[in-house]
C-alpha cells in the first residue's frame, strides 16, 4: 500500500505539472489511459511483460523508497516529453502491480479463511484437554489415599528376591570358574588346544563380567597364568612339528593361535623353531659321530663349538655321519615343505568357503553375518594371511641357507682326497640330492655347498686319473688280449658303475634328458616320492648282481664244468672277478695256476662257441676301462661344476687305448707307414702321442701331470706265430675291443652334452667325429700287419722269375706258380677258419684281411709279369691265362666282390699290347705302377720292337715319372 501511495503522488505531482502546461490537451489524455489501462486489465500476458521489465530494486526489501529511486534516476537532461513517457510508464507499471496483487489477494482468499477456522478448533481442543488434565489430577490424588502401605511393602520385598536370585546365579558362575583351572589342564594333557584356548577365553569374558566382585580379581589373575601356560605348550607343540609333522596337530595348534589373535606371533615363532632345529639337530648328529671317532677320550667335546666338532671325525665315520647329517636335514625341509603346502590347502579351502557363502547371500537375499560356515575363519584378515605366505617365501630360503651352514663346514673339516673314489663319490652323491632337494624345495642355488666341494673334488680327480693311467699303462703292458667272455645281450648300463643311467635306459628315455630329470634313481620330485615315508639319503644296498658272463659259453662247456662255477644264477668266481675294476689277464701278479685256468676257460669256451652265437668282442682292459667310465660320469653326475674337467680325462682313457691299440698291433712292422688311414686320424695319432706320453728318459714337468710313459706289448703276445696266423686272435680282440668301446663312448655322448656347460660341448664334438667316429679306421693298418706275413710272395715271385715268357706257341695249360698262389690261398682260408673257432672273427675282419692278401697278391702278379726279361705275344696270351686261372679259384674261395685290384693286373697286361704312339701316354697316366715295372714294359714289352732312340726317350719318361715320385 506504501508503494501504491507513493506511485499515487508521483503521478499527481505530475499530472498536476502537466495540466497547467497544457490544459488544452487533459481530457484526451485521459480518456486514452484509461482505454489504455482497461485493455492492459483484460490481458494479462501483457500484464506479465510489464512485471518482467521493471526494475528489480522495486522488489527488494520493504523499506525501499521507490520515489527517491525514480527520481535519482531521472536523467538531469530530460524535457517534457521525456518526463511524460516517464510518468506514462510508471503508470502503467504501477498499475500492472495493482492488478497482479489483487489477483492474489483473490486467489488466496479460501485459504484464508480456512486457517482462520483451524485456529478456532485448536483453540477448542485446548479448553477440553484442560479439563481432562484437572480430572485426572483428582482421580489421582483418590487412589493414593485408597492404596495402603501393605501392598506397597509385598511389592519391594518381591523385587528384592529377583535379586537376590540373581546373584545365586552370578555365585554359582563363580564357582563354576574356580573349578575351571583342573579341566583346562585336562585338556592340554590331551593336546586338544583350540577347546583349552576356547574355554579359558570363555572363563576370562565371565570373570570380566563379574569384575565387582572380590574373588573374581583373583580369578582373573590365575585366568592369565593358565593362558600363559597354554602359550607355553603351544609354542612347545609348534616346536614338534619342525622335525615331525603332523597335519592333524598342526591343524590344532593354529587353531588354537587364531583363537588368541596370535597368528602372527605364531609364525615368528615357527620359524624360530625351524632354525633351532637346523642347528640342534646338526650338533647332535657331529657330537654323536666325533665322540664314536674319539673314542674313550671324546667325553669333553660337548662343550665344544660346531666348527670345532667337524674337524675331529675320522675317516671311517665321514660316511656314516654324512648321511644322518643330510637325513636329519632332511627331516627338517619336509617339515616345512609340509607346513607350507598346509598354509596353501588351508587358504585355498577359506577362498572356496567365502566363494560359497557369498553366493548363499546372493541366492537367499542375505544371511545373518554371525551364521558360521564349515570352514570359516572371521579372525583372520587378509593382511594376516599375506603376512603368513610372505613369511613362508621368505623363510624357506634362510632355512636351505641354514642348512648349508651347517653341512659345509662339515665338508671341510674333512680331508677328502684320501677317500677311496666309491667313497668320494658317494659323498658327491650325497651333497648332489641335497642340493636337488633344495632347489626343489626354494629354487635356489647352492652356492655354499658348491664352492665347498668343488676344489676338494679337483684335485681329488687329478690324483685318481693319474693313478688310473698308471694302472691302466700296466694291465696294456701285461694284457695277453684274450677275449672276455661276455653274454650276447651285454651292455654297459649292466654293471655296477652304470646303474644310475638304468632308469633312462628303463623308460626309453633318451641319456640327454636323464640329467633334466635325474634324483639317485632318475627323478627329481623327492617331497612327492618321500612325502610320508622313506627317506632319500637311506643307505640302500645293491639289489642284483652283474650277470655279464655268457650263459652260451656255459652251455658249450663239456669239459671240466663245474655245476655251481659256470651256472647263471652262480658265477661267484668269473662274475666277482668281472665285478672288480679290472680282470687281471697273465700280469705275473696272480699265481700260475689261477692265470693257467682263466686262460685255458677262455680258450675252451671259445672252441666251443658257435660263430653266430657270442657276445661283444672285449678284453678284460676294456671293461676296466668301461668301469672307469663309469665312474667319472658318475662324478660328472652329482658334481656339474667340473664335468668337463673330468670330460677332459675321459678322453684320454679313450685316446690311451686308442693309441696303444695303434702301436701294438698297427706299427709291429716298424715302417712308420699310416696305411689305410684318413690324414685326420694321422693327425689324432701324433696330437695323442704329443700330449698323452713322455719318453723313458724325459723329466717329467708341472704341466706333464697327466702324462704316463707309452705302454709295450706283453713278451706273451706272438705276432710272428704263423700258426696262429700271426696273432690274428690277439689283433682281433684288440681292434674290435676298441671299436665296441668307440660305439659305447658314442652310446654315452647325450648324456655327455647334458652335464656339461654348452660352451663346451664343442670340444665333445670334435672329439667324437676326429676320434671316436673314426676309431674302426685302425682295422685296415691292423688287420693289414696279418695279411703282410700270411702270403709267400717271395717264394712265388721266384717260380714267376724261371718262367719263360717268350713261347712261340699258345699254351692251354696254365704255369705251376698258379697253383702255388692258389694253394697260399686255400692254406689263408683254412687258417681264417682255426682263428675263427678259437675266437669269432667278425666277417668286417675276414673280407679286410681276404681284401689285403688279394690285393698283394694281384700286386705280386704285376711285380713278377714285370720280371720277364723277353715276353712274346704267346707269352703275353700266358700271362692272360695265368691270372684268369687264378681269378677263377679264388672267387671258389672267397665272396669278395669286385676283386681288388683285378684292373691293376689287366691293365698292366694289356699294356704290352699298345703301340708306340700311345705308350708314351700311357705312362704318364699310370704312375700307380713302380719304375721297375714301367722300365719291364719298355724293355720287355713294345719297346723291344722299338729303335734304340724311341726306347731310349721312353725310358727317359719313365725316369721322369721316378723323379717326380721323390
Amino acid at each position: 500500500m506504501a508503494l501504491k501511495s507513493k506511485f499515487r503522488s508521483l503521478l499527481g505531482h505530475v499530472r498536476f505539472n502537466v495540466g497547467k502546461d497544457h490544459k488544452e490537451d487533459e481530457p484526451s489524455e485521459d480518456m486514452r489511459l484509461a482505454e489504455t489501462k482497461e485493455e492492459r486489465r483484460e490481458n494479462p500476458m501483457i500484464v506479465d511483460e510489464i512485471l518482467q521489465g521493471m526494475d528489480k530494486m522495486y522488489f527488494s526489501e520493504p523499506s525501499f523508497d521507490a520515489t527517491n529511486y525514480t527520481l535519482e534516476n531521472v536523467p538531469r537532461e530530460s524535457n517534457v516529453m521525456e518526463l511524460d513517457k516517464l510518468r506514462i510508464n510508471l503508470r502503467h507499471q504501477l498499475a500492472a502491480v495493482s492488478k497482479k496483487l489483487s489477483d492474489l489477494v483473490l486467489e488466496n482468499h479460501s485459504a484464508y479463511v480456512q486457517g482462520l477456522q483451524r485456529v478456532t478448533d485448536i483453540e477448542s481442543s485446548l479448553q477440553t484437554t484442560t479439563a481432562i488434565c484437572s480430572a485426572g489430577r483428582r482421580h489421582l490424588a483418590n487412589a493414593r489415599q485408597g492404596v495402603t502401605d501393605g501392598g506397597i511393602s509385598i511389592l519391594a520385598k518381591h523385587r528384592k528376591r529377583q535379586k537376590m536370585l540373581v546373584v545365586l546365579q552370578s555365585l554359582r558362575t563363580i564357582k563354576t570358574l574356580q573349578q575351571t583351572d583342573v579341566r583346562l589342564r585336562e585338556i592340554l594333557e590331551e593336546e586338544n588346544y583350540p577347546v583349552a584356548v576356547q574355554l579359558c577365553l570363555e572363563c576370562q569374558q565371565a570373570a570380566s563380567t563379574f569384575k565387582e566382585y572380590i574373588c573374581v580379581s583373583e580369578l582373573s589373575a590365575k585366568l592369565q597364568d593358565t593362558q600363559q601356560q597354554i602359550e607355553l605348550e603351544l609354542d612347545a607343540a609348534l616346536a614338534k612339528n619342525c622335525l615331525h609333522f603332523d597335519t592333524h596337530h598342526y591343524e590344532k595348534v593354529q587353531t588354537a593361535f587364531r583363537l588368541l589373535g596370535k597368528t602372527q606371533n605364531a609364525m615368528d615363532q615357527l620359524h624360530y623353531h625351524f632354525t633351532s632345529a637346523v642347528h640342534n639337530r646338526s650338533f647332535q648328529v657331529v657330537l654323536k659321530y666325533a665322540e664314536r671317532s674319539a673314542g674313550n677320550a671324546g667325553m669333553h667335546l660337548q662343550k665344544m663349538l660346531y666348527l670345532d666338532l667337524c674337524t675331529r671325525l675320522s675317516d671311517e665315520q665321514f660316511i656314516p655321519g654324512l648321511v644322518e647329517l643330510c637325513q636329519a636335514m632332511w627331516e627338517v625341509m619336509l617339515s616345512y615343505y609340509h607346513t607350507m603346502k598346509w598354509h596353501e590347502r588351508f587358504d585355498k579351502m577359506n577362498e572356496e568357503a567365502s566363494g560359497s557363502r557369498d553366493n548363499l547371500d546372493s541366492d537367499d537375499g542375505g544371511l545373518d553375518e554371525s551364521t558360521d560356515s564349515p570352514i570359516s575363519l572371521p579372525q583372520e584378515t587378509t593382511y594376516n594371511r599375506q603376512y603368513i605366505k610372505q613369511k613362508l617365501v621368505h623363510g624357506v630360503n634362510r632355512i636351505w641357507q641354514d642348512v648349508q651352514q651347517r653341512v659345509k663346514p662339515y665338508l671341510l673339516g674333512t680331508n677328502l682326497s684320501l677317500f677311496h673314489i666309491d667313497n668320494f663319490i658317494r659323498v658327491l652323491d650325497l651333497i648332489d640330492r641335497l642340493m636337488m632337494i633344495g632347489q626343489e624345495l626354494c629354487g635356489g642355488t647352492s652356492k655354499d655347498l658348491q664352492e665347498s666341494i668343488r676344489t676338494q673334488s679337483i684335485n681329488y680327480f687329478k690324483t685318481y686319473h693319474r693313478a688310473r693311467l698308471d694302472e691302466m699303462r700296466m694291465f696294456l703292458e701285461n694284457d695277453a688280449w684274450q677275449l672276455c667272455p661276455v653274454r650276447p645281450t651285454f651292455s654297459i648300463i649292466q654293471l655296477h658303475e652304470f646303474r644310475f643311467l638304468r632308469p633312462a635306459v628303463d623308460s626309453r628315455m633318451k641319456l640327454g634328458d636323464l640329467a633334466l630329470n635325474k634324483g639317485s634313481d632318475g627323478s627329481t620330485d623327492f617331497f612327492a616320492r618321500y612325502a610320508h615315508h622313506g627317506n632319500p639319503f637311506d643307505e640302500t644296498a645293491d639289489e642284483e648282481d652283474e650277470e655279464i658272463m655268457s650263459n652260451d659259453v656255459s652251455a658249450f662247456l663239456e669239459v671240466e664244468r663245474k655245476p655251481s662255477y659256470y651256472d647263471e644264477d652262480d658265477d661267484d668266481d668269473v662274475s666277482e672277478e668281472l665285478k672288480r675294476d679290472y680282470v687281471d689277464e697273465q700280469t705275473g701278479e696272480l699265481p700260475v695256476f689261477r692265470r693257467t685256468s682263466r686262460t685255458s676257460f677262455s680258450q675252451r669256451a671259445m672252441r666251443r662257441q658257435s660263430s653266430d652265437v657270442h657276445g661283444p668282442i672285449i678284453t678284460n682292459t676294456t671293461l676296466m676301462i668301461l668301469r672307469y667310465f663309469g665312474k667319472y660320469m658318475q662324478m660328472m653326475n652329482v658334481l656339474k661344476l667340473i664335468a668337463y674337467d673330468v670330460l677332459l680325462h675321459m678322453s684320454q682313457l679313450f685316446d690311451c687305448y686308442l693309441y696303444t691299440v695303434y702301436s701294438f698291433f698297427a706299427l709291429d712292422r716298424n715302417d712308420g707307414t699310416h696305411f689305410g688311414l684318413s690324414p685326420h686320424m694321422s693327425t689324432t695319432l701324433g696330437r695323442i702321442a704329443d700330449s698323452l706320453f713322455v719318453s723313458p728318459g724325459s723329466v717329467s714337468s708341472p704341466t706333464d701331470e697327466v702324462k704316463v710313459l707309452q705302454p709295450h706289448i706283453s713278451p706273451v703276445v706272438d705276432l710272428l706265430n704263423p700258426n696262429t696266423l700271426f696273432g690274428l686272435s690277439e689283433r682281433e680282440v684288440a681292434v674290435e675291443s676298441l671299436v665296441f668301446l668307440a660305439r659305447q663312448f658314442e652310446f654315452l655322448q647325450p648324456h655327455l652334452e647334458s652335464v656339461i656347460p654348452t660352451s663346451k660341448r664343442a670340444f665333445l664334438a670334435q672329439f667324437s667325429s676326429q676320434t671316436v667316429s673314426r676309431a674302426h679306421e685302425l682295422r685296415r693298418p691292423v688287420y693289414r700287419g696279418v695279411a703282410d706275413r700270411a702270403l709267400n710272395l717271395e717264394k712265388i715271385l721266384q717260380m714267376m722269375g724261371q718262367v719263360k715268357w717268350d713261347i712261340k706257341e699258345i699254351m692251354s695249360q696254365h704255369s705251376v706258380y698258379v697253383d702255388v698262389a692258389v694253394q697260399e690261398m686255400v692254406l689263408l682260408k683254412e687258417r681264417l677258419q682255426a682263428a675263427d673257432r678259437r675266437v669269432p672273427v667278425p666277417k668286417e675282419a675276414v673280407d679286410m684281411i681276404w681284401g689285403h692278401c688279394i690285393r698283394l697278391m694281384n700286386r705280386m702278379f704285376v711285380e713278377g709279369f714285370s720280371l720277364a726279361k723277353k715276353c712274346s705275344n704267346e707269352g703275353r696270351a700266358l700271362m692272360q691265362l695265368d691270372f684268369q686261372q687264378f681269378l677263377m679259384k679264388l672267387e671258389t674261395l672267397t665272396d669278395v666282390r669286385p676283386i681288388p685290384d683285378k684292373q691293376h693286373v689287366e691293365m698292366y697286361v694289356k699294356a704290352y699290347y699298345i703301340g708306340e704312339n700311345d705308350l708314351e701316354q700311357w705312362l704318364r697316366d699310370h704312375k700307380e705302377y713302380s719304375t721297375k715295372q714301367l722300365h719291364s714294359l719298355v724293355t720287355s714289352g713294345i719297346g723291344a720292337h722299338l729303335s734304340k732312340k724311341s726306347r731310349q726317350r721312353l725310358l727317359s719318361v719313365v725316369d721322369e715319372i721316378d723323379k717326380s715320385r721323390r
